[in-house]
């Protein structure tokens, strides 16, 4: 079986905020995840009505936002077409590239047995049915310790596999405060971005990360955990939450 990716649009009010290439499935997980981890909104709430349209070439996932946060939104896109005649868009987009990532606190007291870590780690391939059968999608997944992986999504890209996870838990209202999650890629600085975004306090992955990625989770207090194999994994960052 091989895998589709189609053509998604994400609009606000009927204005085209992105376009990604990505798995048909899981959408609405998708527009919420993706509205979460950009920033668009803080809560699912903040979503007032969302519609998947099949249109001529893809896929539309049409929003409509709170109040407050279509006005927020507009008045941002209006600041960018504002400055991109003198080139300030172009450096607001490099700063935003390195951002500081901000999301909710994760309990500091909150603590992982390496043993738990390592079979949730295990365990992500029994969640990934459509990789099983194309060997080229990527997974997501989210370890709760004491209950195993509670979700997990999958997609083409990596990314969109993450954004999908964080519009699955926030709509079955699961708090990521309290659990890790796991990827089945490497961790790039839009990962860790994520990841912060979400409240996860831990993010653990099969490969290897970007030294970026690093910098960027030591500064935002985010555990890293990679290059699992069966015979372990690495601790890149804030080893304290992993209890060995």
């Amino acid at each position: 079986m091989l895998a589709e990716e189609v053509p998604v649009a994400l609009t606000y009010g009927r204005a085209t905020h992105a376009v990604m290439l990505a798995t048909p499935a899981d959408l609405e997980d998708f527009a919420t995840g993706f509205s979460l981890s950009e920033g668009i909104v803080d809560a699912a709430s903040e979503i007032a009505s969302l519609e998947v349209l099949e249109v001529p070439g893809g896929i539309e996932l049409r929003m409509e936002l709170t109040g407050g946060r279509q006005e927020r939104l507009d008045a941002r896109r209006r600041r960018l077409a504002g400055f991109g005649g003198c080139g300030l868009c172009g450096m607001e987009s490099l700063a935003e590239v390195l951002r500081r990532p901000a999301g909710p606190a994760p309990d500091p007291d909150w603590r992982i047995a390496a043993t738990d870590l390592a079979a949730g780690i295990a365990a992500l391939p029994a969640h990934q049915a459509l990789n099983r059968a194309a060997r080229a999608v990527h997974a997501a997944g989210f370890l709760l310790p004491g209950h195993g992986i509670v979700a997990a999504a999958e997609d083409v890209g990596r990314h969109n596999a993450l954004d999908k996870l964080a519009g699955k838990l926030a709509r079955a209202g699961i708090p990521a405060g309290h659990g890790a999650v796991l990827l089945s890629s490497r961790v790039s600085v839009e990962m860790v971005q994520k990841t912060v975004r979400l409240g996860a306090p831990l993010l653990a992955a099969v490969s290897a990360p970007t030294a970026l990625a690093l910098r960027i989770a030591e500064e935002a207090g985010l555990t890293i955990a990679a290059i699992a194999r069966d015979d372990g994994f690495e601790i890149f960052t804030h080893p304290e939450r992993i209890a060995l």
